[in-house]
């Protein structure tokens, strides 16, 4: 290693660029679809009741305002460890950056470990295991795929997620029907001016911005994909906009079609929804809820495991971190930690606490990729070959972030 970054290595070790947009899409797409709706559609819906679609239209807001960020950014400096990159251009504080990084790995981690959880509750839809034995089994496959390869990694992710899709589409398609009721049941859906009642759809909002999760991660494997600066944007706007409206459909008929009280109830919500619209077993639904909550950990530890790469190359973390293995071009000792990590965490703590862990770091991350990128833009407005968006984007999702992180300490404060 010299200075802050160590001695480069050899090209056979490098990262390889293999990532298609559809590729990508699907990537983030699938991260995103399985890092929530699957799990935790129950658990806003107890927090917001009927008004859990106004909890999901709260948690896109905040999600899509940094997702442009991130597009911006991700076209600027198309680079693996991209949240520590960006805090460092705006920033120029290296500890911080390192800190950021090192909160995005938790991150992952955390939701890697929160999804291993939730595959437990599906699970035992069709068979009593013990939920150490599964999530034991669970980590360590996944973590061997991740360090399989990255083409290996992703193609499956992207095979996943066309069936996650497929699954909301057939929970759309069985209880669908309850839609034809909207425009009588409109007013049970609307909140009124009622601080109590805004106060329990903020709470299920802080839950349900855990479902849009994982823009983020597609920017970590900036260093895999093909044409980074123009098909890395243009991926996470698409992911974003795509399980937004599969969200708020699948909300609007999940309080249309079950009291939140049964949602909230249940460990494998949509099967139930399933179940009740059908009168079958929720078979289907259960194996393909499954693939979602793979696919999710799956990408979150392969992020996890990219961004401490990525660190390493930078010269933030020892050189070890950084080491590609010629044959899988995968960082297998980054990949090996997180695994251990994600491990250890999912069978220590229960799924909700993880997930309100995951959003509460990762809106600390989010308001300083807002900030950063606000200081950016002062100093380099135009950069050529950048899609930009107005300097009001970034400004609103760091005081729309920074608001939401206030309101939750206040909350903890509060019951503490």
């Amino acid at each position: 290693m010299n200075g802050n970054r160590p001695a480069r290595m050899p090209p056979n070790t490098e990262l390889k660029r293999s990532l298609s947009l559809t590729l990508i899409t699907l990537y983030g797409l699938g991260t995103i679809l399985g890092a929530g709706i699957y799990v935790l559609i129950g658990k806003v819906a107890g927090l917001a009741g009927m008004y859990a679609p106004v909890s999901f239209v709260v948690a896109a807001g905040l999600a899509g305002l940094t997702g442009l960020s991130y597009a911006e950014l991700s076209a600027r400096y198309p680079k693996s460890a991209g949240e520590a990159v960006y805090v460092q251009a705006g920033l120029h504080m290296r500890a911080l950056s390192v800190l950021v990084g090192a909160l995005v790995v938790l991150t992952g981690i955390v939701s890697a470990a929160t999804l291993a959880n939730g595959f437990v509750g599906y699970l035992h839809v069709f068979v009593a295991v013990p939920a150490w034995a599964v999530i034991t089994a669970l980590v360590l496959g996944l973590g061997a795929l991740a360090a399989w390869g990255i083409s290996e990694s992703v193609t499956a992710a992207s095979v996943v997620t066309l069936i996650e899709v497929g699954g909301l589409l057939l929970v759309l398609g069985v209880a669908g029907g309850n839609l034809a009721d909207l425009p009588a049941r409109l007013p049970e859906l609307i909140p009124p001016p009622d601080a109590g009642i805004w106060q329990g759809i903020l709470l299920g909002a802080f839950i349900a911005f855990y479902a849009f999760i994982g823009f983020e991660d597609m920017v970590n494997v900036a260093e895999e994909v093909k044409d980074p600066t123009h098909a890395l944007p243009l991926a996470i706007l698409i992911a974003i906009v795509v399980s937004t409206a599969l969200y708020l459909m699948v909300a609007l008929v999940s309080v249309l079609a079950l009291a939140p009280a049964e949602l909230a109830g249940s460990d494998a919500p949509l099967a139930l929804i399933y179940q009740r619209a059908t009168g079958s077993a929720p078979t289907l639904i259960g194996v393909i809820s499954l693939f979602a909550v793979i696919n999710g950990a799956l990408i979150q530890i392969v992020k996890s495991g990219r961004i401490l790469y990525g660190m390493s190359r930078e010269g933030w973390l020892h050189g070890a971190f950084g080491v590609v293995h010629p044959r899988t071009q995968t960082p297998l000792l980054s990949t090996a930690v997180v695994t251990a990590a994600v491990l250890v965490l999912a069978l220590w703590l229960p799924l909700v606490t993880l997930a309100k862990a995951t959003s509460f770091i990762v809106l600390v991350v989010f308001a300083l990729i807002n900030l950063a990128l606000v200081l950016i833009k002062r100093r380099d407005p135009r950069p050529a070959g950048v899609r930009i968006f107005p300097l009001w984007v970034p400004g609103a999702g760091f005081l729309f972030t920074a608001g939401f992180l206030l309101f939750q300490l206040a909350q903890l404060l509060r019951s503490a």
